[in-house]
Parts: structure tokens; C-alpha cells; sequence
């Protein structure tokens, strides 16, 4: 049974850990818009299987499909990545001031007691 997200955030960390789907997106970034078809080209796997990781994607606000007739053609969409950034710097502003903190803390400890 595939794990069902609620929230945003959720979906995009999850579309994000698997590689297929980040060269998918590094394509978009570089590209613009491609096709399903252009989108499957540098993979060795079934086109199924290029859509399911399109659906992923979808799902998680990262591409926006646009269809013509039969062309599927996709476009990478950056909100769902810039608040992903944002939480990212949020925490890593957090643990770098916890670690410098934790650090002055061990230095402190390992200064010699000065004697009375």
C-alpha cells in the first residue's frame, strides 16, 4: 500500500528522495516544458513507469502538465521547492546556533578550574 501525505510539505520531501524523479526535474529546470515522451528518453525503464514518478511529482505541486491532443507536455513548478528551502534554513539556522552553543559549552568545560 502506497503511504498517503497530508501534508504539502510531506509530498515534496517524498517526490524529492528518489533520483529518477530528481533528474525529471532537473530536465524541467533546464528545458522549460518537455513532453512525456522527451521526459522518458534517458531512461531504461517503461514509459509506465515515467508516469507514475510524473504522477508523484504532480501530486506534490512540483510539475504542472499542460495536454494537446495526445502530448502531455510538463513544466516545473518552484513553490513546493522554495518552501522545502525554507524550512531546510530554518532548521539548519537552529542546529548551527545549538551546535556553536554545545561547542562553547565543551570548551568551557575543558578550560583548567583557576585556583583560589
Amino acid at each position: 500500500m502506497a503511504i498517503q501525505y497530508q501534508v504539502p510539505l510531506d509530498r515534496t520531501f517524498h517526490a524529492l528522495g528518489d533520483g529518477t524523479r530528481r533528474q525529471i526535474i532537473a530536465m524541467l529546470a533546464k528545458n522549460g516544458t518537455c513532453s512525456a515522451t522527451e521526459l522518458c528518453e534517458p531512461f531504461d525503464v517503461a514509459q509506465p513507469t515515467i508516469s507514475k514518478h510524473l504522477k508523484v511529482l504532480e501530486k506534490a505541486g512540483l510539475v504542472s502538465r499542460e495536454i494537446d491532443g495526445r502530448t502531455h507536455r510538463f513544466r516545473l513548478e518552484t513553490t513546493p521547492m522554495d518552501e522545502a528551502e525554507d524550512w531546510i534554513e530554518r532548521h539548519r539556522t537552529f542546529w548551527e546556533g545549538s551546535l556553536k552553543r554545545l561547542d562553547g559549552y565543551l570548551a568551557k568545560m575543558e578550560e583548567p578550574e583557576s585556583e583560589a
